[in-house]
């Protein structure tokens, strides 16, 4: 199976548990990689054949940015279902990271994979 990947997106949103992580947004690094076949676009050199990652990009942003969210999890899961809602996309694996949110650490964070089955 062919990829296509966004690698670091930074959003800033609110999310977390605690009172003062609800006040202002945070950043949130998140990297995808989209599980696709892409032979027909490698052949046609038409973006109608493949998965627009600028696309993609745009709806991961907007949700992270707007959702609130308390758990990585729980976020991680939305950007996910984002994802496989595209088409041609049969599976999906979110890195999704919260830079700095402990101490002594550079990040923390949840990956996931998820298939269009989990969709159902």
């Amino acid at each position: 199976m062919d990829q296509v990947f966004i690698k670091n997106l930074i959003a800033r949103g609110i999310i977390g548990l605690n009172a003062w992580e609800r006040e202002k947004p945070q950043e949130i690094l998140i990297n995808v990689v989209l599980f696709t076949d892409l032979h027909d676009a490698g052949l046609s050199d038409s973006v109608q054949d493949s998965v627009n990652y600028r696309t993609v990009a745009k709806k991961l942003l907007q949700h992270a940015e707007s959702a609130q969210r308390y758990t990585v999890e729980a976020l991680a899961t939305d950007l996910a279902h984002l994802c496989l809602e595209e088409r041609g996309v049969h599976k999906v694996r979110i890195r999704l990271e919260k830079p700095g949110a402990v101490r002594f650490s550079s990040s923390v964070g949840v990956e996931i994979e998820r298939t269009r089955e989990d969709l159902l």
